[in-house]
């Protein structure tokens, strides 16, 4: 890789981190002003260095290490997650990369399998029922939906005929498949479960979990943890409007602002689901639904090919 391909990632993973902590702010203002209130409004000039003051905060705690935890797998996973998520922002499709890669849609579904491993090991080296119960939960969750995700994206594929996100970008320009737009809603739905936002928040379930996997960590642990949640939220805004909305690359950030506000806006909205209303959800409607779009693409496509 040369160098102005490392300073573009660098540059990449800096404002994926930048927009991560102003997102948090916006979560913060958006969800207070649903419920008439006026939210964080008290640091510096109108709460807008909100975000620096958390991180500072955050940061500069004290680190708890629970009783008989594995330490080395403990203080690795929130890393792990936190890197995972950053090595998405390397699928951004830019209008003139400077690297390419050719198979980024499978890359894709690589990387965000792999965010299951580091909630098992965060939950497991914990070395409590409540994180190990939660990370059981959000990997039985993340695993199925999984499922419906690989099978929708496998309708763009046959679709657009490309295996890579800035391929697709300009198919979905040039020729807009109507057809395809009500898999959206299925993609957005299971994104929400991906990664476990509201109502299928069900890994860090309050009221019945203490939070979840993650309740165990404080500090700088809790700090990367959450930031890998937001930072995936974004990378899938980014990707989603990329894979759906059928005009020009210079559109996706817009695209992808509309679509993060969604995610708040179902967060303020909506409650949490059952636990079994949730993997009937995906296991007897959206597994059913994209296998038979799946079956009736094909034929279409190998038609006008």
């Amino acid at each position: 890789m040369s160098i102005a391909s490392l300073l573009a990632t660098f540059l990449t993973y800096l404002m994926a981190l930048l927009a991560m902590a102003f997102y948090t702010l916006m979560e913060r203002k958006y969800l207070a002003y649903s419920q008439l209130r006026k939210g964080p409004n008290k640091v510096s000039l109108m709460g807008i260095p909100q975000p620096m003051a958390d991180a500072l905060k955050l940061f500069s705690k004290e680190q708890s290490i629970p009783f008989k935890a594995n330490t080395l797998v403990f203080f690795a996973s929130p890393l792990a997650a936190l890197s995972l998520a950053l090595i998405l922002w390397s699928l951004y499709p830019h209008i003139f990369p400077t690297h390419f890669m050719p198979f980024s849609i499978i890359f894709f579904l690589c990387i965000s399998s792999l965010n299951v491993y580091t909630i098992l090991l965060a939950g497991w080296s914990s070395n409590s029922k409540y994180s190990l119960l939660g990370a059981l939960r959000s990997i039985a969750q993340t695993i199925s939906y999984e499922i419906s995700m690989a099978l929708i994206l496998l309708c763009l594929i046959c679709s657009t005929k490309t295996l890579t996100f800035n391929f697709s970008v300009l198919s979905m320009s040039s020729s807009p498949v109507f057809p395809l737009y009500p898999v959206a809603l299925l993609w957005f739905i299971t994104l929400l479960a991906e990664t476990n936002r509201t109502p299928f928040d069900l890994s860090e379930g309050e009221s019945e979990l203490v939070s979840g996997f993650n309740i165990e960590y404080s500090s700088s642990s809790f700090a990367l943890i959450f930031m890998a949640e937001y930072t995936n939220i974004i990378i899938m805004s980014v990707l989603t409007a990329a894979l759906f909305i059928p005009f020009p690359p210079l559109s996706i950030p817009v695209s992808a602002l509309i679509l993060s506000s969604l995610f708040i806006w179902i967060r303020a909205t909506l409650p949490r689901m059952r636990y079994d209303h949730l993997m009937y959800l995906t296991w007897k409607s959206f597994l059913p639904i994209s296998i038979g779009i799946l079956i009736m693409i094909i034929p279409i496509t190998l038609t006008l090919n």
